[in-house]
């Protein structure tokens, strides 16, 4: 599949807020068609020159987008992370004092949705980072390639700089709230050890099918497909994904009559 039809499933696929977040890689691709169209003509470097710098204003506004975006959700994150793991603190200490059963089952119920959907969030952003990435490196190389420019090298390396390409603290979280899933919300008990493969199906069946869980599988899939070794695969690119998440993307393609991609 081409980059340009890729980021705009992924655009359909996530929140309708974030969609005026994304890489304008179309409007891109159109100013490096008038850019090199201009390249031949040299009795109107003016035009070229608009062209070009047009093309670097709009490169570093995405960036600056791109971050204010990306900081926002992450201070969020660290919050809700913070409020979630105080309303286990609260059900547990109630339970283990004098709260009922039922009462404990119910709360924790709620909870469990509440970090299910916490962590599809952060995988989406993770994702944002992940194909917008990709988005400038390919849109770079196209306007290298047509304008005999060499603008790729020196813009990737300040993107490598930027803070939505730093995700090591959205994946920290996402790390903790899996840990939190398997040790608190989904416990081995003592006569009945549920496999990875049944978590993720009570987490599937927790879900709508056309919510945030499908939304989250599929970004999944889309961040594994973008960083698989392939035949244009260079020092750009990103590095290949370890999906420790597999056992949920497995869950969702057996409970799930709807094709993901």
């Amino acid at each position: 599949m081409k980059f340009g039809k890729r980021l705009k499933q992924q655009i359909e696929e996530t929140f309708p807020t974030w969609r005026d977040q994304f890489l304008c890689y179309k409007e891109l691709k159109k100013l490096i068609k008038l850019i090199s169209s201009a390249l031949p003509i040299a009795a109107e470097p003016t035009k070229y020159g608009k062209a070009e710098a047009e093309f670097v204003y709009m490169l570093n506004y995405e960036i600056d987008k791109f971050n204010a975006f990306f900081m926002e959700q992450e201070e969020d994150f660290i919050i809700r992370h913070k409020e979630l793991q105080q309303r286990i603190k609260r059900v547990m200490d109630k339970w283990s004092s004098n709260g009922s059963r039922t009462e404990y089952n119910d709360e924790m119920a709620k909870i469990r949705k509440d970090v299910v959907d916490f962590h599809g969030e952060m995988v989406l952003l993770e994702n944002y980072s992940n194909i917008n990435f990709t988005g400038l490196a390919k849109i770079l190389k196209k306007y290298d390639k047509r304008t005999g420019g060499l603008l790729r090298l020196p813009f990737i390396q300040k993107v490598l700089k930027q803070p939505f390409f730093t995700t090591d603290l959205v994946s920290n979280l996402v790390k903790e709230c899996e840990n939190t899933i398997d040790e608190v919300l989904f416990p081995i008990e003592e006569d009945r050890e549920e496999t990875k493969e049944q978590k993720g199906a009570i987490m599937v069946a927790t879900e709508p099918v056309k919510g945030i869980f499908r939304n989250t599988v599929a970004a999944l899939l889309t961040m594994e497909e973008i960083r698989r070794v392939s035949s244009t695969k260079d020092h750009f690119s990103l590095p290949p994904l370890n999906l420790s998440h597999s056992h949920l993307i497995h869950s969702f393609q057996l409970n799930s009559p709807i094709p993901i991609l």
